[in-house]
């Protein structure tokens, strides 16, 4: 069996779709087609029979649940739609999830897995999750685990990989450390995010990451970082 999970998404807002597309992307491995138009979506499904289906509910001229009745048997499909009065039906057509909008990446993520699980495919590991930033005029797919730190640089952010490579993004750091799962990641200065699998030792007043590199410590993330890496 391939790792590739294949993905259709069906939803009529452009965004909606895009912030899907993000998601799947940060998890990676994933091959993801999108449709705003239910009826092409539908047909492709039925051609493809991919392993996940994310249906939005409320569409122009159709309705999702509608469309979800008429997917092969046996697809597994999640609900996105900012309606909850849907839920109960959504279930009631056997949906793994439901996630309402907006939904955060830690909701998609746990709605993904539970998909996983019902097609009898482990949950992707962490490792192969992925960040996508813009570099220049490039969308650049950059995985967690090769993050040694990043270091916000005016409005712009560099983060620096385990391979050596540094990728310049015009984002401000407090919105790249939103991106990132807080599991793993540690704003330890008002420049610095480090992952915390990369840090070697640490004090109040810097930390020492496995490669050798020194980073400062911000006296205001001091208690937190303490405090997160003891326990």
């Amino acid at each position: 069996m391939s790792d590739l999970v294949r993905c259709v998404a069906i939803d009529d807002e452009p965004l909606a779709l895009e912030v899907i597309d993000k998601f799947c992307q940060r998890i990676g491995n994933i091959e993801l087609k999108k449709f705003s138009n239910p009826i092409i979506g539908l047909e492709a499904i039925e051609q493809s029979r991919p392993d996940i289906v994310f249906l939005d509910i409320e569409m122009d001229g159709i309705n999702g649940l509608d469309v979800a009745s008429r997917l092969p048997k046996d697809t597994c499909f999640i609900f996105t739609t900012a309606y909850l009065r849907y839920a109960l039906d959504g279930f009631d057509l056997d949906a793994v999830d439901y996630l309402h909008k907006p939904f955060a990446y830690s909701r998609f993520l746990t709605a993904f897995s539970k998909a996983m699980r019902r097609i009898g495919r482990e949950r992707i590991n962490t490792t192969t999750q992925c960040i996508v930033v813009k570099q220049d005029y490039n969308n650049i797919s950059i995985p967690l685990d090769d993050i040694l730190y990043i270091e916000a640089v005016e409005a712009y952010s560099k983060i620096f990989r385990l391979t050596g490579e540094c990728i310049t993004s015009r984002i401000l750091l407090k919105n790249l450390f939103a991106m990132l799962p807080s599991e793993s990641f540690l704003r330890i200065h008002r420049s610095f995010i480090v992952p915390k699998s990369k840090i070697k030792s640490f004090n109040k007043q810097e930390v020492t990451l496995n490669n050798g590199k020194v980073l400062p410590v911000g006296r205001q993330y001091a208690s937190k970082l303490i405090e997160v890496l003891m326990h």
